[in-house]
């Protein structure tokens, strides 16, 4: 094995060039942990692209959010349902307001 054999190895769960990774465990235990450590969380699924496979958002009280894969919009209701979290499409009812204000906070401090 060369010096840079390591670095050139796939990661686990990565495909060819131009597959979609697919959500893991890794992305729901996430999910789990950033839910549980904010209030008024609620979900917003976001639809599969050409890029991405479908994702969900959480979005606390306060605008703070996180994004990661789900396998499917039932995936993200039972996950939403488990946690009594409300679970919203995003194509039919946007993104609320204070996410959109928590990351122009987010984009002020740094300065940018």
């Amino acid at each position: 094995m060369g010096l840079f054999d390591s670095l050139r190895r796939k990661r686990k769960g990565e495909g060819k060039p131009g597959t979609l990774r697919k959500a893991s465990a890794g992305d729901t235990k996430h999910l789990e942990e950033w839910a549980a450590s904010r209030h008024g969380v609620e979900a917003y699924v976001e639809p599969k692209t050409t890029v991405t496979e479908m994702t969900v958002v959480l979005i606390a009280h306060d605008g703070e959010w996180t994004r990661r894969r789900v396998e499917s919009f039932a995936a993200a209701q039972q996950f939403g349902g488990k946690r009594s979290i409300p679970v919203y499409e995003v194509a039919k009812v946007g993104y609320p307001k204070r996410m959109r204000e928590y990351t122009e906070r987010q984009k002020r401090a740094k300065g940018n």
